[in-house]
């Protein structure tokens, strides 16, 4: 996974000191909506700058997972920590939500929606300095995109829209990304290109959790896995996690697996994306 080179900028000094702290850790975290936990006892530390698969069903609590991370989410009960703060009270995090969740008519070219990454560096009365456009032109070329920066959004292809939400996170400079299903629905080589920006910034040592159904590519791109079905099934290297036992007490009769050289593998999840 850190075989290509990294386009990504210098370390910034002031984060050198956390390299050994936590990055997100949760204790018998629960939250929900109106009343029902979507999530529920969840307890888990992840290491720095790892690579993590958050899998499960529908209804998991994956986005829900997320939302706490990003501080749009507030606990029912337990503790979040995040790189030592409460969520929301640190700059480190960029969430990209699932394409589902955007409105792509929003009428703003490629740089203009990237530059909104910045918004909470730049403060919401201010205007972007050159240094802001810098770090927009410098994300976009990092994800292949600075050629289009003046089209409309809603006029790129969804691979192409799902780099520009990448690139917005890489302005944020962030020490922790969330994408939420940054894959679904993508063709092959769209897949293969944000793959390859996940492997820059797993170089550039940012922590990066990504919410998918692809249980094959858990197993095959990540460094650790969280598995989910509302409460925590299990966590770790995917080859402890991704078990025929685990899978089947987080799936239940929706997961298909055939057995090859003693360790399961995944054929079909029938599962589809959002929560």
């Amino acid at each position: 996974m850190k075989g290509r080179s990294s386009t990504a900028a210098p370390e910034p000094h002031d984060r050198q000191h956390r390299r050994h702290v936590p990055p997100i850790e949760a204790i018998d975290l629960s939250a929900g909506y109106n009343g029902e936990l979507a999530i529920e006892g969840l307890s888990f530390c992840l290491e720095p700058g790892n690579r993590v698969a958050v899998v499960g069903p529908n209804g998991a609590g994956k986005t829900t997972l997320f939302k706490l991370i990003a501080g749009i989410l507030r606990p029912t009960s337990g503790q979040l920590v995040v790189h030592g703060h409460q969520p929301g009270q640190h700059l480190c995090v960029a969430y990209v939500p699932q394409r589902s969740e955007v409105d792509w008519r929003f009428p703003a070219t490629v740089e203009e929606v990237v530059m909104m990454g910045r918004i909470r560096q730049i403060g919401l009365l201010r205007w972007p300095l050159a240094a802001d456009w810098r770090a927009v032109r410098q994300a976009l070329e990092q994800v292949g995109m600075l050629a289009v920066r003046q089209r409309q959004i809603g006029e790129l292809s969804g691979g192409q829209q799902q780099r520009v939400f990448l690139a917005q996170a890489v302005a944020q400079q962030p020490e922790i990304v969330l994408l939420d299903e940054p894959l679904s629905g993508l063709d092959v080589p769209s897949q293969a290109a944000i793959l390859d920006i996940l492997d820059d910034l797993e170089v550039a040592g940012v922590t990066v959790l990504v919410a998918t159904h692809d249980l094959n590519l858990a197993a095959e791109r990540f460094e650790q896995v969280l598995l989910l079905n509302r409460q925590l099934v299990a966590e770790g290297e995917p080859v402890k996690v991704l078990t025929e036992a685990n899978l089947l007490k987080a799936y239940a009769g929706s997961v298909h697996l055939v057995g090859e050289h003693g360790r399961p593998l995944i054929a079909d999840a029938h599962q589809e994306p959002g929560e």
